[in-house]
């Protein structure tokens, strides 16, 4: 870029109404989901229970977005493509606001780099559309329009051919509009909604969701089953907390059922999809200690509260908020999630079942539905399959019920892991239950009982500290330092003590026992990067339950030990007893279970 000539005094000029609204357009539509997202809150906004989207060739040449809202008079169209023209808001508080828009500018900046197209009717009204092209409104012409609005978008940038450039693939710009959509509809689960791709004149539909029925969290959980999956929604729990006037609901899946990418985690701040960095950080803290780095959580929350607890107003496509309170609405989803996956107790995906049963290679056999005997006929095969001359014992070939109740088999305990059976390759406790059987991997399974003993221990008694020989002083800006003395309370309980040394400059004089020889200035600049980043620190907390980890797995009952049965029963009831229990301290499940209708399958008997 060339540097200014000072010596020449540029002009200050108005820009035209085209051009200002171009200009706010690159704001607001990004790309062509942006268009369908700012059209789908307008028809939601207007009371809408039907909504149907359809697009072409990723929406580029075309988005139509159909509703049967409340609907506008033709006098209203002009005033509706003016900037800044809105019947959301009277403009007298802008923190008390109740719908998805409120600046008025999503449809002139649609008509500013579009061929825009309205038609709408209003209860007691006639039919009307409106056409504008690049900025250019046509009159109002009387149309024939079913109750509600359709809203036609052709050729999106084409009044800024220069943004056309920066489109991703059709396919990637269809994905975009499915994410949106799905995610308006997690939101707004009483009503429909339809997404169709008409690409070269044949209409495919990719989406349908019909307005769910019922309580607002059996609703709720409907709609996530129908976009994210039923697996989802079996292996999730639900989510219900509150505090200070924020509440938090939704869903949120066990550890054992997690992804490789933060693909699939939802956040909603009073019905409007966000992505909100705080809020992303707070979900991830609170599965830290039961998730590895490399595995994600998969989630749909929450929050809502009184709109003047919240600034939606932060952020040109409103995706980020603001709270009065953001350590209040952190708080609140760390504790919630961590509560409730401490309430699911040693309870682990249904996904592990079914990958189990993936694995089993059975016999090339033909599979049959075996009918099965009543007990007379059962008995009467056990005497002919006896060997010779041992037919008449009953002790080993009951023929009579009173004769096979005097050896009854071992009934199955009814504890939720049962009762242990066998160990098998001095690794794997084979437990009988009421309705199947369970295999624990023993290791991972006392290691997460190790480890949650040791965090006990730790909050009960805190972590013991080591003083310097010599203190560390770490010279920092007097606004790090600021924030660093700020958590100063925290970092002594988890065994950090840092005290104010003159200027910027603060003094490390204790560090965790646990922890051994530390970088004491690194580990400064490590908390102060994360509460930059967060808002919060959880890095040294995470590196002490690191350590804890380390010292449960060397703690725990290893691999190839052989175990008397009791010891395998003590693990098991311990293991009800203990939360995270069904995944080991880097997510993985700790055991699986499989049922006698599972088992039945393998072997062909359904």
């Amino acid at each position: 870029m060339n540097k200014p000539d000072r010596n020449i005094r540029p002009e200050i000029r108005q820009l035209d109404e085209a051009a200002v609204n171009r200009i706010a357009a690159g704001e607001v539509v990004e790309r062509p989901a942006s268009a369908v997202k700012e059209l789908v809150e307008n028809a939601l906004d207007a009371g809408a229970t039907r909504v149907e989207v359809a697009y072409a060739d990723g929406g580029k040449t075309l988005i139509r977005v159909r509703d049967d809202g409340c609907g506008m008079a033709g006098d209203d169209l002009p005033l509706a493509l003016s900037r800044h023209a809105t019947s959301k808001i009277d403009g007298s508080d802008l923190l008390n606001i109740h719908s998805f828009g409120f600046r008025g500018e999503a449809l002139p900046s649609l008509g500013a780099v579009g061929r825009l197209r309205i038609v709408s009717r209003a209860a007691g009204a006639e039919g009307a559309s409106i056409t504008v092209d690049g900025g250019r409104m046509a009159p109002v012409r009387p149309e024939a329009a079913q109750f509600g609005t359709v809203v036609e978008l052709r050729d999106l940038f084409h009044a800024t051919p220069a943004r056309l450039k920066f489109m991703r693939s059709d396919r990637a710009e269809a994905q975009a509009i499915a994410d949106t959509v799905k995610r308006l509809a997690m939101a707004e689960p009483y009503v429909s909604f339809t997404l169709s791709d008409i690409s070269g004149g044949d209409a495919r539909e990719i989406l349908r969701l019909d307005a769910a029925q019922g309580a607002l969290f059996d609703a709720l959980e409907d709609r996530l089953a129908a976009i994210l999956g039923r697996e989802f929604t079996e292996n999730a729990l639900r989510i219900d907390a509150e505090r200070e006037g924020l509440r938090l609901s939704g869903l949120a899946a066990l550890p054992t059922y997690s992804r490789g990418a933060a693909v699939a985690q939802y956040l909603f701040v009073n019905g409007r999809p966000v992505r909100d960095k705080m809020l992303l950080g707070a979900l991830r803290a609170a599965y830290m200690d039961v998730l590895s780095r490399d595995r994600h959580p998969v989630a749909a929350l929450f929050i809502t509260c009184n709109p003047e607890l919240v600034d939606v107003n932060v952020h040109p496509a409103k995706s980020e908020v603001r709270f009065r309170d953001p350590g209040l609405a952190r708080g609140l989803v760390v504790s919630g999630l961590r509560h409730a996956l401490a309430g699911a107790g040693h309870r682990a995906s249904s996904t592990n079942t079914g990958a189990m049963l993936g694995a089993f290679q059975p016999a090339p056999a033909r599979a049959y539905q075996m009918d099965r005997p009543s007990g007379a006929a059962r008995a009467t095969a056990y005497q002919l399959q006896a060997p010779q001359g041992m037919a008449e014992s009953a002790a080993l070939w009951p023929s009579t019920p009173s004769a096979r109740a005097e050896t009854p088999a071992p009934a199955p305990d009814d504890a939720p892991l049962g009762a242990a059976r066998a160990q098998l390759h001095e690794n794997y406790i084979v437990a009988q239950t009421a309705r199947g059987i369970v295999i624990v991997d023993q290791h991972a399974a006392h290691e997460r009982l190790v480890y949650e003993k040791l965090k006990r221990l730790r909050a009960e008694n805190g972590v013991p500290s080591q003083a310097l020989l010599i203190p560390e002083i770490v010279e920092l800006s007097a606004g790090d330092a600021g924030a660093l003395l700020d958590i100063a309370p925290q970092l002594a309980a988890l065994g950090l003590v840092v005290e104010p040394f003159g200027g910027g400059a603060v003094v490390v004089r204790e560090t965790p026992a646990i922890l051994g020889t530390v970088n004491a200035s690194a580990l400064i600049r490590d908390i102060l990067d994360e509460l930059a980043d967060q808002g919060t620190s959880q890095g040294l907390e995470a590196r002490i339950d690191a350590v804890l980890s380390r010292m449960a797995c060397h703690g725990s009952v290893r691999s190839g030990r052989q175990m008397r049965p009791d010891e395998m029963n003590a693990l098991l009831r311990e293991m009800e007893a203990t939360p995270h229990s069904g995944q080991c301290n880097h997510g993985r499940p700790t055991y699986v279970e499989l049922s006698l209708a599972d088992i039945e399958k393998l072997f062909g008997r359904r």
